[in-house]
């Protein structure tokens, strides 16, 4: 299955173990592992009627191979197949079509600007960075094969020695018999506005996948050696090599931190527990990073965030838009226990009038986009990974105001503990002051103690003025808010206030 690109990390223990007793792949292998990386070079074209003889055989070359892999991958995924796989090869036109329809067919243009924007508010993509032209050509230099659960056909890049990928195959065809047996095209239509969920199950699609494919590499050597030297002999990686750590990261956590968890899940219970979590499915990237997480079934806890909107509005047209306090106070708006998430989701856009400001995304973070943002700036991934690693739940929303490149960005996050959102608001405080180099800081960091639900609770806060608006930071207790690029004439405490109700 092709799959859509989600959100974000990278260099953690878990990421470079790849698959500890299993065969280790080479690092240039991520992607290829999971069918995006094909070794590539196309030869020089022949005339019309050698191509259409060639195209036949070697149809018919794939066809007949199709049916051989996918017997011997029903076999080691202990899968049965319920019925034939209709198969073919494809030209690289014919994949950049398929890409470009998949693409407009799952995001619309203000998805697409939405997360563009995000990127760049995040500090995760160069401010001239657009999104879909570049992932169009990523993909298209990575694919080299996939399975299509609309069609219910496999399709392997006819640039590519068919003897050399059968591995790729192994992979793809998991993909056809999860969809015979848990039905794929049930994950299509993802709820908006939990990315991290509809990262977890992409997850566990790709690391059920890979761990197959691994498994199919143990299994038929001589195959995994003619794999892994059509990988030396000629690897297109330069749209991968130049995408933005974000997105390059994002496209391999499925394959590799997918197929860590699939992992555990086998050794705890064999393919009958990796099958079973189709139905059990995994809630976040904290279940796919710490496996015990989804043993015991933790789930994140739902972030409410408030539309500040009217707010931002109000302010631009210099009306007041609340009561100025010195500092915050309220509730943030967290269910009072974890309960479970909401389904998988993707980006929002809300319609307002151009010259107003408007809220274009809304969505989820998770532990595995905060390590990422994080990481980004740091430049530390052990430090980033604990600072993200007591992630309990988020949400996060950016505003488009009035002016050319005049965003804010909302997020709300709680912790499980109050030292994990000590320690991840430390993090953030280092990474605003890199995120921003001249920034001015505006405030001392302060602390104060208050009474809450009649429990004793303390409250820091920092902020700064910066070329990109006022950052302001605030921890209560488990519970931390950011606010980014507030523009100005807009009372930062009132937006606190909105947020933290």
């Amino acid at each position: 299955m092709l799959e859509r690109l989600a959100d974000y990390k990278s260099e953690s223990p878990a990421m470079s173990k790849r698959i500890h007793s299993f065969l280790l792949l080479p690092a240039a292998m991520a992607l290829t592992t999971v069918a995006l990386l094909a070794s590539h070079s196309a030869g020089a074209s022949a005339p019309q009627r050698a191509r259409v003889a060639t195209s036949i055989t070697r149809n018919a070359s794939v066809v007949a191979t199709t049916a051989e892999v996918l017997k011997q991958t029903s076999e080691i995924r202990e899968l049965a197949v319920l019925k034939p796989v209709k198969s073919g090869a494809q030209s690289r036109a014919d994949i950049e079509r398929m890409l470009i329809k998949n693409l407009n067919e799952q995001m619309t243009a203000a998805e697409m600007h939405a997360t563009e924007v995000s990127l760049r508010k995040f500090g995760l993509a160069p401010r001239d960075f657009e999104y879909r032209p570049f992932i169009i050509k990523l993909l298209t230099e990575q694919v080299a094969g996939y399975y299509d659960p609309r069609s219910q056909e496999f399709h392997l890049a006819d640039w590519l020695e068919l003897e050399t990928q059968k591995p790729v195959m192994a992979h793809e065809l998991t993909h056809a018999l999860q969809d015979q047996h848990f039905n794929l095209r049930r994950f299509e239509k993802w709820q908006r506005g939990d990315s991290d969920a509809e990262l977890a199950v992409h997850a566990l699609i790709e690391g059920d996948a890979t761990l197959s494919m691994t498994l199919y590499m143990l299994k038929h050597p001589l195959e995994a050696l003619a794999f892994n030297r059509s990988l030396t002999a000629g690897l297109a990686t330069e749209q991968y090599d130049q995408a933005p750590r974000a997105i390059r990261e994002s496209l391999i956590f499925p394959y590799l931190q997918g197929s860590e968890w699939a992992t555990q899940l086998y050794k705890r219970g064999g393919w009958a527990m990796v099958s079973n979590a189709f139905t059990r499915l995994p809630l976040s990237s904290e279940q796919i990073l710490h496996s015990e997480k989804y043993f015991k079934y933790e789930h994140p806890i739902k972030v409410v965030l408030p539309d500040v909107t009217n707010l931002l509005n109000a302010a631009s047209r210099n009306q007041p838009s609340a009561v100025s306090s010195q500092h915050p106070t309220g509730t943030a708006g967290v269910s009072p226990a974890r309960r479970g998430a909401r389904p998988p989701g993707r980006r929002l856009g809300v319609s307002q009038p151009t010259s107003n400001w408007r809220r274009i995304d809304s969505d989820v973070n998770g532990e595995w986009n905060y390590y990422l943002i994080l990481d980004q700036f740091l430049n530390s991934p052990a430090e980033s990974i604990r600072a993200a690693a007591g992630w309990g739940g988020d949400r996060y929303a950016v505003y488009e105001g009035p002016k050319p490149g005049q965003v804010f960005l909302a997020q709300l996050s709680v912790w499980d503990t109050e030292n994990d959102a000590r320690e991840f608001i430390d993090a953030y405080v280092r990474r605003t002051e890199l995120r921003y180099p001249g920034a001015t800081r505006t405030s001392s960091p302060g602390s104060k103690l208050e009474t809450r639900d009649s429990e004793p609770e303390m409250r820091s806060f920092y902020s700064w003025d910066t070329s990109e608006g006022s950052v302001v930071i605030e921890i209560r207790g488990q519970r931390v808010v950011i606010l980014e690029g507030i523009p100005d004439g807009v009372d930062s405490n009132a937006l606190a206030r909105a947020l933290w109700q």
